[in-house]
């Protein structure tokens, strides 16, 4: 018995998927060894392959969203390439997309047909709002799901426009949701034998961000409206963004036993009686005094790094806002893998998030390659679905596949 990869080996995936939402699940599962079929449309492919930064034609946008896939580039409107793809769709476990709501069934694979094909496949939609509702056909990114989840609204000064920060928070949690989907729908196959369609939208993800707001504003019957409030948490305190001698820092002490060992810590154990600090509503209401006090203490230290070392002595929850550079270089992302270099054989290395998911059986991550345009056309129609080579080639003259190497 051969040894797996990894946990998800000899799992097999076709993915339609494109930019960042889909290619973030699919990697995930190649992460885990799953073997990934990407699709992409002529002429040109995933518009991720045009993303910053381009070195020799070559993005490494694309490369870190792509990694551990097999390119397959094919005209999916031509008879022949909707045979091919039925064909793969019979062979895998797991169909993924990300175009808009319909889109898919106008290629002649939804999931009414694909099922018939393979009655064991798990389908995945991944969309801005989702397959129903009000909004559905609507254009959508992460940008605009966060708007219409309040989660934009909770950013930025309290009297100043909202602000969103610049990460794709939304794309590639939605893709670590399919993912966990894929991985729960593959179990119940394995149970009853059934596939089954699965769908999520950035949308749907990204009001799971809410950790407070909607139950707050439910349960107080409007009485209280969560909004942005700056640097600072807008129901705990001291909660927020405190600004040292030389940097900013988070600094988290709402809990009693935080908030005392704070006041300790600052050699004001009596703040923690003060009547304007006594309690979370009280520290709230005296918010501004509150920030004063803490950020007139940080400025007194000698360093920043010495208030902060005096802070994690009484076990105060404190970081320093690091910036990409600072994060890229700390010793404990790199020690975990946090932050790591990969090498891509065309724009060799450069550092991308690693993985975060850790299994004990497989403690090695995988060396894994991002194909170009069209890379395994060949190897697919050969090895999977028994084309010949004189097939192949005809379907290459005729435009239904395309490639283009580096």
């Amino acid at each position: 018995m051969n040894t797996p990869k990894h946990v998800l080996d000899g799992y097999k995936v076709l993915d339609f998927s494109q930019i960042i939402a889909g290619p973030t699940c699919t990697l995930m599962l190649a992460e885990m060894g799953a073997e990934v079929i990407k699709v992409e449309l002529t002429p040109a492919g995933d518009h991720a392959r045009v993303g910053p930064i381009v070195v020799d034609g070559r993005s490494a946008y694309f490369v870190q969203h792509n990694r551990g896939k097999k390119g397959l580039c094919l005209d999916a409107k031509t008879p022949e390439g909707l045979a091919i793809l039925k064909g793969l769709v019979a062979k895998v476990d797991v169909m993924l997309e990300n175009y808009a709501p319909g889109v898919i069934g106008r290629l002649g694979l939804g999931y009414d047909v694909v099922s018939k094909i393979n009655p064991r496949l798990v389908m995945c939609s991944i969309s801005a709002f989702g397959q129903t509702g009000p909004l559905a056909h609507e254009p959508g990114f992460d940008w605009v799901g966060a708007a219409y989840s309040g989660i934009t609204s909770m950013g930025g000064e309290k009297d100043g426009p909202p602000r969103f920060p610049m990460v794709a928070i939304g794309d590639v949690s939605t893709g670590a949701h399919a993912m966990g989907a894929i991985c729960a729908a593959l179990l119940y196959r394995e149970r009853t034998g059934h596939g089954q369609y699965l769908e999520l939208s950035l949308l749907d993800t990204y009001a799971h961000y809410h950790e407070a707001s909607f139950q707050m504003y439910s349960m107080s019957k409007g009485a209280i409206a969560p909004t942005r409030s700056g640097g600072h948490s807008w129901y705990a305190a001291p909660v927020g963004v405190f600004k040292g001698r030389e940097r900013y820092m988070i600094i988290i002490s709402s809990l009693e036993q935080h908030w005392s060992k704070l006041c300790e810590a600052m050699g004001q154990p009596g703040l923690a009686r003060d009547p304007r600090f006594t309690d979370n509503a009280a520290r709230m209401q005296n918010l501004d005094e509150l920030v004063a006090v803490i950020e007139g203490w940080l400025q007194s230290q000698a360093s920043d790094d010495a208030a902060i070392a005096t802070l994690k002595e009484y076990h105060v929850p404190i970081a320093p806002i690091l910036s990409v550079a600072e994060a890229s270089q700390h010793p404990h992302l790199r020690q975990r893998g946090t932050v790591r270099t990969i090498t891509d054989r065309i724009l060799g290395e450069f550092d991308v998030p690693g993985f975060a998911l850790r299994f004990s059986e497989f403690p090695k991550t995988l060396d894994l390659q991002a194909p170009t345009l069209g890379e395994h056309n060949a190897e697919i129609l050969t090895q999977w679905l028994g084309y010949s080579d004189d097939e192949v080639q005809a379907l290459v003259s005729k435009g239904v596949l395309k490639s283009r190497p580096i």
